[in-house]
């Protein structure tokens, strides 16, 4: 089968090649998909590039053995594992994986869910890690309820467009941060309100915020704490990631300065679970979510579909097609 493969960390368009490789092979509790697309999140470029350094044992843990990346796909169940009771030859189905920039995957039963009967492969595929990044993030550790004010930074990415819609499908009032050029696109998916962050900072309003969604990584404590109502939460999912520390220096400051201040300053880890993927699904066949679609490439441009996200302007999800 075709698959894009890396043996080294760098710059997609240096490091990437595609190649042939041999089909997985299924385990009993897995399935062999036909994967259909593949959309791509960021971690997939910080891992390609090896960012920050001091994360590279856990890379080389999460890769796939072939040396294939990417972590979402959408597409079709071609066998199953003599275990697996759930799933079908011919179901379409779609969830996180190893290995996911290849023509076929094989993957745990448990970790995928049916495919939303209104959305295309394409548009599926990006119901991955970015959509269940934000639904845990706001239902489960943001608790989010009816009325509750939250505001999201880089709204108009990946994790943003969906953690604004899911916000919205809470019952929160919702401030999305962004560029000019995305603003009419994330009140277009209910934000309540928008910030452009090029024009002024959202710590210079007089709203108060129940949780901030960060996805971009904020540097100024006191200036964050000052816009959260007092028993307010700040969930860190972004930050720089360059040199060997990279980023992870801002949560972890928000959270050392929780422990002196009211305000809760965590950062933040998704796992998949076949059940939110199947919340997710709902979501999307009821309408409340629907994915913001950037741009496809073919699978053999995808070292510069991966150079595009890396640039860090891509608008919604960009989605490699087989």
């Amino acid at each position: 089968m075709k698959a894009i493969v890396q043996h080294k960390y760098g710059e997609p368009q240096d490091v990437l090649q595609l190649s042939d490789v041999a089909k997985p092979s299924v385990k009993d509790d897995e399935v062999l998909v036909r994967v259909r697309a593949a959309s791509i999140h960021i971690g997939d470029v910080h891992m390609i590039r090896g960012r920050p350094s001091m994360m590279r044992p856990i890379f080389s843990m999460l890769k796939a053995k072939n040396g294939v990346p990417g972590t979402d796909i959408a597409g079709t169940v071609e066998e199953v594992g003599k275990s697996v009771t759930t799933l079908q030859p011919g179901d379409d189905v779609f969830g996180p994986c190893k290995g996911a920039f290849a023509e076929y995957v094989a993957v745990s039963a448990d970790s995928v869910a049916p495919r939303p009967s209104n959305r295309s492969f394409e548009e599926t595929s990006a119901i991955g890690t970015s959509a269940l990044t934000a639904l845990q993030a706001l239902r489960d550790k943001g608790k989010v309820q009816p009325g509750h004010k939250v505001l999201v930074t880089g709204a108009s990415g990946g994790v943003g467009t969906f953690a604004v819609q899911i916000a919205k499908s809470l019952g929160a009032e919702v401030t999305g941060v962004c560029s000019t050029r995305n603003l009419e696109m994330v009140r277009s998916i209910g934000a309540d309100h928008v910030v452009d962050y090029t024009q002024q900072s959202f710590t210079e309003g007089d709203r108060r915020y129940d949780l901030i969604l960060d996805n971009v990584g904020i540097q100024s404590m006191p200036d964050i704490r000052r816009v959260l109502t007092p028993g307010g939460k700040l969930l860190s999912n972004g930050a720089p990631v360059g040199g060997f520390v990279g980023g992870l220096g801002h949560p972890l400051k928000a959270m050392v300065t929780s422990l002196f201040v009211r305000q809760q300053g965590r950062p933040f880890v998704s796992l998949p679970k076949r059940e939110d993927l199947i919340t997710l699904t709902e979501l999307a066949e009821s309408g409340e979510v629907v994915p913001v679609m950037d741009r496809t490439f073919p699978l053999e441009q995808a070292p510069a579909a991966l150079a595009h996200v890396g640039e860090g302007h891509a608008q919604g999800k960009t989605v490699i097609t087989m």
